[in-house]
């Protein structure tokens, strides 16, 4: 089996301003578990790229380690990519955007990779609101690791091993406008008619844009109660132990207005609930913001759609006042060398 996708064109395929088709913004065939959210995901990143007529080769997309972070590789081939190590993904982000403001930076992440061993991380890349997208595919277990819980699994959820989870979990959304991040967002991979939008902003925003996205796993966070996550195992498979199948089920989707809460069944029988924003809430206030989701905890509801957003925000390159003109890394030697004068003018204000 090829993990490459097939080249052929229809002749007749639908072009975006530039030219470009939607296939142009693919990767490589996914090996993830057949109806992982993950790739519903992929396939909004790839929509949103295309309505938005970016040109692949100014994206740089950088993930760490995690079933998550395997998906850019899903994704616009054509573009710039770095693989970190586990949780370091804000950290060559960093360097990569300071160096050259020009691209368009997509980090991709999961609970595992930004809640636990990189959560210092992530609290600094927020503050700092570095220009870039932020995704985490939120899934509350450690896909790639055979489904230990991660610090986003719920309280009294099980695990594979069937021990219930007895803490409680980070909130990465309330993390994230406690922090000062400047666009936040909530989505879920099943309902494209909300993500796609949601990703578009956040490429378009100025500033750290985070984007939470429950994204099921379907194959270890199975059980009742959560609400991260659906699963469909097959049937014995404890009884085996050494063999597993997971059966392609049809992606779950939901649509519903504005404003309105909708209960979804998953796979497994589990619920989850959506609400949806509404027309009157404001995005703009961050308490209301904080306000709206610690509200939403107590009724057991999930908050979707944009949370907060700072339409004026300052980028990390605004707070340092870096050179506008040029990006760092294409400044020559007697711009980065200006000479003694020059020097020893900067010494005289620390005087």
């Amino acid at each position: 089996m090829s993990y490459i996708n097939p080249q052929f064109r229809h002749p007749c395929s639908n072009t975006n301003e530039i030219g470009c088709t939607r296939k142009d913004y693919e990767g490589v065939i996914s090996t993830l578990c057949a109806g992982c959210g993950h790739d519903s995901i992929t396939a909004a990143v790839v929509q949103a790229c295309f309505e938005l007529s970016i040109k692949p080769h100014t994206v740089a997309k950088i993930s760490g380690i995690g079933c998550s972070s395997k998906t850019p590789a899903y994704f616009l081939s054509q573009s710039h990519g770095f693989n970190s190590v586990h949780g370091r993904m804000p950290s060559i982000a960093t360097g990569a955007n300071l160096a050259n403001r020009d691209m368009i930076y997509l980090g991709i992440s999961g609970d595992g990779d930004t809640a636990s061993i990189g959560i210092g991380q992530f609290v600094h890349i927020a503050r700092r609101n570095l220009n870039m997208l932020y995704m985490v595919e939120n899934n509350g277990c450690y896909g790639l690791t055979k489904g230990q819980d991660s610090a986003t699994a719920d309280v009294g959820s099980a695990a594979k091993g069937g021990i219930p989870n007895e803490f409680a979990p980070v909130d990465l959304v309330s993390m994230a406008l406690d922090l000062g991040a400047s666009f936040v967002a909530r989505g879920f991979s099943g309902d494209k008619e909300q993500l796609v939008p949601l990703i578009k902003a956040g490429l378009s925003h100025k500033g750290f844009a985070f984007l939470d996205i429950i994204s099921p796993c379907v194959t270890f966070n199975n059980t009742p109660g959560s609400t991260k996550s659906y699963a469909h195992m097959r049937e014995h498979m404890e009884m085996t132990g050494k063999v597993d199948f997971v059966p392609e089920e049809a992606e779950i989707k939901v649509d519903y207005k504005p404003g309105e809460m909708t209960d979804i069944t998953l796979h497994d029988g589990a619920h989850i609930r959506l609400n949806k924003l509404g027309d009157d809430y404001d995005p703009q206030n961050r308490r209301g913001a904080l306000a709206a989701e610690e509200k939403a905890k107590e009724k057991g509801e999930i908050l979707t759609g944009l949370l907060f957003v700072d339409p004026e925000s300052h980028d990390l390159h605004d707070v340092l006042g870096t050179t506008t003109k040029h990006p760092l890394r294409n400044l020559d030697e007697k711009t980065l060398c200006p000479g003694a004068k020059a020097l020893e003018a900067i010494n005289e204000t620390s005087r």
